[in-house]
């Protein structure tokens, strides 16, 4: 069943039409920065943006746990930043979210690789010297040169001190020797896939907003569904067995987003073209959109 033959329910009002409203001083801003060309491994993520939109339509306003329904807030969608890969394309990207943080309380952007983490915190941020960054993410992203494995190195030389960087679900594995050194040397705070086994999400984003925001500075998050284990996001081609749940980043969505120095989350790393038939992994992105909006909510 495609989201245009959902049944209607005046009473059930679906998460996709949260977004149909042009308003440029809302709450919650939504764009797509569906960049693809610079990834390691061939993807296509530059699909992603519009299969999460569509999935929205799956769900509902409404967090029961919460007691929130998300049609208290205001929304708009900003829509895509046209071909936003290469020196060029972060120079559209910038234009295009430049200025939003004034206007908007909080900018979620949906990519796309894991380079828009480079590409947004640097359009959003003139000066990176005191902003917090908080990943959910498997690697470090550390690597040198210019692509989806490139981002926090890319933003260190850009002027983010490492102190201010939080790294959550860093795996075994999925990283060198090399750039583990390097996330030391740097100061950025790594907290492991294994430590989780023995400490909750809660305790964790609590841990990571006292570093990335200290002194109350701003704050980017950074959604590498990745993270996730392999199987319930097979969209993620990096994705390993034995990553977190996706309640478990659900909840690091959420309670990021409940933060006021929290001003921009990116959700990233999704090849909507390889997901399985129910579409777990563009779902558990709606869903992600769908916990930060009620974070925010909860503020």
């Amino acid at each position: 069943m495609s989201a245009a033959t959902l049944p209607h329910d005046p009473k059930w009002k679906r998460a996709n039409t949260l977004f149909s409203l042009s308003n440029s001083k809302a709450d919650i801003a939504l764009i797509g920065v569906p960049a693809h060309e610079s990834s390691i491994s061939e993807t296509s993520a530059h699909l992603t943006p519009a299969a999460v939109r569509t999935a929205l339509a799956r769900f509902s306003t409404f967090s029961t746990s919460a007691k929130i329904d998300l049609a208290g807030n205001t929304f708009t969608d900003l829509g895509d930043v046209h071909s936003p890969d290469g020196n060029d394309g972060r120079a559209r990207v910038k234009e295009a979210l430049s200025g939003l943080l004034n206007v908007n309380k909080l900018v979620i952007a949906l990519g796309g690789d894991n380079s828009i983490t480079y590409s947004v915190a640097t359009a959003l941020w003139a000066d990176l010297s005191n902003i917090g960054l908080v990943t959910f993410d498997a690697h470090h992203d550390l690597r040198d040169g210019d692509s989806n494995g490139s981002p926090i190195w890319q933003l260190i030389q850009a002027g983010l001190p490492g102190k201010n960087i939080v790294q959550i679900g860093i795996a075994d594995f999925a990283n060198s020797a090399d750039y583990s050194a390097r996330a030391k040397e740097n100061g950025i705070t790594v907290i492991s896939r294994a430590e989780l086994r023995t400490r909750t999400i809660s305790d964790v984003v609590q841990q990571a907003l006292a570093v990335a925001g200290a002194g109350g500075r701003e704050i980017y998050v950074d959604l590498d569904v990745d993270v996730c284990d392999r199987s319930v996001v097979p969209a993620c081609p990096a994705a390993m067995p034995g990553g977190l749940s996706a309640d478990e980043l659900r909840q690091g969505a959420f309670l990021l987003a409940a933060d006021k120095r929290v001003r921009a989350i990116d959700i990233t790393e999704i090849d909507a073209a390889l997901d399985s038939p129910d579409q777990r992994t563009v779902r558990l992105a709606a869903l992600l959109v769908l916990e930060a909006a009620s974070g925010f909510a909860s503020r």
